[in-house]
């Protein structure tokens, strides 16, 4: 934290490309979204300004690499909290709950994910969604952002995209000769990412979100980027 303030800036990790969470607006050059108010907060938090940040555009493959090296202080990038993951990093409480689904393109007779068996399906590099698509049977194919995933889609080259809901209304909702199918395969609960060096910033993280969920932000920023009706706020669990 001190190094952080001495610094004069907090520089997150986040997406460049996720319609909602993290996208770079063309209209004004900034990136913005849920993710980014998130980070916007902290920063708000620790200097009293939300603009104090260096946002730094990295792939999902880039994340955990990212905070071990040190290069970022903290991640937002529609990160699902699992075990693995916790081995390496640490994580605030869950400030987002989303689902593994499928995008695949209107005309498809495509139900779920079962229904791709032996077909191409993507997913980003370092997602945990790969090895749901490998197990249900189809060909996981793999790249760097979503909106690649979007183009193979677009072009045939791939017979769906799964990943969290999130992720696929943001992709849809630029294309709409795409749909969702299929029920929830996964509960993906996401969490900003923070270095297992420094837990006391991820207390400090938490005591944010906390203030976020109380005082409202945190619905306001849910109703400005994914809509209504806005869900109850689930209990908060701590690792201590």
């Amino acid at each position: 934290m001190a190094k952080i303030r001495a610094r004069g800036y907090l520089i997150a990790g986040v997406d460049q490309s996720t319609y909602h969470f993290g996208f770079l607006n063309p209209l004004n050059g900034q990136i913005e979204g849920f993710d980014i108010d998130m980070i916007r907060a902290v920063a708000q938090a620790i200097f009293g300004n939300p603009n104090k940040v260096q946002f730094k555009a990295i792939t999902d493959a880039q994340r955990i690499p990212d905070i071990l090296s040190g290069a970022v202080d903290i991640v937002a990038h529609t990160m699902t909290i699992t075990c693995a993951r916790l081995q390496q990093v640490g994580f605030s409480s869950v400030y987002f709950d989303a689902a593994q689904r499928v995008l695949v393109l209107k005309n498809s007779p495509a139900k779920s994910l079962a229904d791709l068996k032996g077909q191409k399906v993507c997913a980003t590099t370092g997602s945990d969604s790969l090895s749901v698509i490998a197990k249900a049977g189809a060909v996981p194919v793999a790249v760097p952002y979503w909106t690649d995933c979007l183009v193979l889609l677009q072009q045939g080259d791939v017979a769906a995209i799964s990943t969290d809901d999130s992720i696929l209304d943001g992709l849809a909702a630029q294309d709409p000769w795409t749909k969702l199918v299929g029920g929830r395969l996964t509960d993906e609960p996401y969490g900003l990412a923070i270095s297992k060096q420094y837990p006391e910033f991820v207390r400090f993280v938490n005591a944010v979100l906390a203030q976020l969920r109380s005082d409202g932000q945190w619905a306001a920023s849910y109703r400005h980027w994914i809509g209504t009706p806005v869900p109850p706020q689930q209990p908060v669990q701590y690792s201590d």
